[in-house]
């Protein structure tokens, strides 16, 4: 008999006195939370367990194992639900299709490798980037789903080279020149790597369809190189727990759980290349009741970011991500290290992040919109960030997100921020609002703080309160209001510490 997994159940009582008000204790063992937060657990799995071998599978790395990772997961589900063992080797697969009160058990040892062959991914619907999509089908999906599970040490592949273009600007010398020997397919100015020459066609296609439309499965399956699909896609399922497992390699976006509510990721690991196209790390979009602790992100986009849906797909579904606790995490790459937006259409409200550390991303803490998006983020709670090596600014906020930033010459041949006309107040105005950043330092970065405000909505009730920045260039605030820097050190080594434009209540306090 395979040894039985056993479950643990992780107990999370998340309470609190109301939303600014601090409370009485939280499950997590490590200080007070500011808003109300439900108890979280861990789902519970039948004690029963069968291995993919069991199915046919073979763990050599040719044999497609598709079809016993299918079977494995019927006959679980057909019998109330258990755990799916992968022993150590490497299963190359297509697409993983996941069942409710299942749990995907990954032994020492086990690499789920799936497969290069895109065929095996055919078009389907799903949600991109915020917007209604077909995208290729996920490597590893779920949807409408309870009580599931991706566990143990083990590691899951998603052979995104073979899907990912790449820009030349991203790499080094070394790295383009291993990729390009791989696949000589690239761009006519020579600044852009295809793994295939379908994907530049794909390009191509797609471009046509978003001018005339597509009606068809054949024309959609004509351009499926360019859907790249994210890794891991949890679609409105309830109890959702990662636990242990390295994911990696990922054709897009790594891991998204989309509409789900009571989502525990504890413990994981979440690589991509630096230069990898769209690599994000994990996307919570228009969840509820979240916890992420003690993993490790080193990827090609943003690290750990919030999201609810873009423009008006993401208003028509009105789910804000609300209720999320980040926490002992560390970003080593990635566009930024804790992001929100851009898309947050539908809105983002009770997140607390603390005790995290960002390595050498591009930003530390990133949010991002632009008119036209519509949606507010507010009640933010970031307490005990460390930052060291961020390339650009150790805190943004942009509400230009995607566009240039407008700027002036002044009388004495400063280059300064412009103003800016206001924009009717509607659905489509984007709102940052109440949020707060304590016990935070920042070792090196090229500027310390950058808030980047519209006219008609700026950035509004931001504190800052014992904070230490040492950067290139000291904050500058544009069309921001009631802005308060408590206890707050900004050390630069060229320019001025503090310029506000166009800024009302910028208060300074020891």
């Amino acid at each position: 008999m395979r040894k039985i997994i056993g479950i643990i159940a992780l107990l999370l009582t998340l309470t609190a006195a109301g939303a600014q008000a601090q409370g009485n204790n939280d499950g997590n063992g490590s200080g007070n939370m500011p808003f109300d937060m439900p108890e979280i657990s861990a789902p519970t799995f039948p004690e029963r367990s069968v291995s993919v071998t069991d199915f046919g599978a073979v763990g050599n790395g040719t044999a497609l194992c598709t079809q016993a990772f299918a079977r494995a997961m019927e006959r679980l589900a057909a019998e109330g639900g258990g755990h799916l063992i992968v022993p150590r080797g490497i299963w190359l697969t297509g697409p993983i299709v996941m069942r409710s009160n299942i749990d995907l058990h990954l032994e020492r040892g086990a690499v789920i490798l799936f497969s290069p062959d895109i065929s095996l991914y055919p078009p389907v619907g799903t949600v991109f980037e915020g917007l209604n999509a077909r995208r290729c089908q996920s490597p590893v999906s779920g949807v409408n789903l309870k009580n599931i599970a991706i566990t143990g040490e083990g590691v899951i592949d998603g052979n995104g080279q073979h899907w990912r273009p790449l820009k030349r600007m991203k790499t080094t010398t070394g790295q383009w020149q291993e990729l390009t020997a791989v696949s000589r397919v690239t761009s006519n100015d020579g600044n852009y790597w295809f793994p295939d020459a379908g994907v530049t066609d794909a390009d191509e296609a797609a471009r046509l369809k978003e001018a005339f439309g597509i009606a068809t499965d054949d024309e959609w399956r004509n351009i499926r190189h360019h859907m790249r699909p994210v890794m891991v896609s949890l679609v409105s399922c309830r109890n959702v727990w990662l636990q242990g497992v390295t994911f990696r390699n990922s054709p897009s976006w790594n891991i998204h759980p989309l509409m789900c509510e009571n989502v525990l990721i504890d413990n994981i690991t979440v690589q991509n290349p630096e230069y990898a196209q769209n690599g994000d790390g994990l996307d919570l979009e228009s969840c509820r009741n979240a916890v992420v602790r003690n993993s490790t992100f080193d990827v090609g986009d943003d690290g750990i970011c919030i999201k609810s849906g873009k423009d008006a797909d993401g208003r028509r579904r009105g789910r804000p991500c609300e209720n999320v606790v980040i926490e002992g995490c560390t970003v080593f790459k990635g566009h930024g290290g804790f992001v929100i937006g851009s898309e947050m259409s539908g809105g983002v409200r009770n997140i607390l992040a603390r005790n995290c550390t960002f390595m050498g991303t591009d930003t530390g803490l990133r949010f991002k919109s632009t008119r036209g998006r519509g949606g507010t983020v507010e009640r933010i709670f970031i307490d005990g960030i460390a930052m060291t090596g961020i390339k650009g600014d150790a805190v943004v906020f942009d509400l230009y997100y995607g566009n240039k930033v407008r700027t002036t010459v002044n009388s004495r041949g400063e280059t300064v921020p412009a103003p800016v006309d206001p924009a009717p107040v509607d659905e489509t105005t984007p709102a940052f609002r109440d949020i707060h950043i304590s016990n935070t330092t920042c070792t090196g970065a090229k500027r310390a703080l950058f808030f980047n405000g519209i006219p008609e909505m700026p950035v509004r009730n931001i504190t800052l309160k014992n904070v230490g920045i040492t950067a290139e260039q000291g904050a500058q605030l544009v069309y921001s209001e009631d802005i308060t820097l408590k206890n707050v050190s900004i050390r630069q080594n060229r320019g001025k510490r503090l310029e506000t434009f166009f800024c009302k209540n910028v208060t300074e306090k020891p």
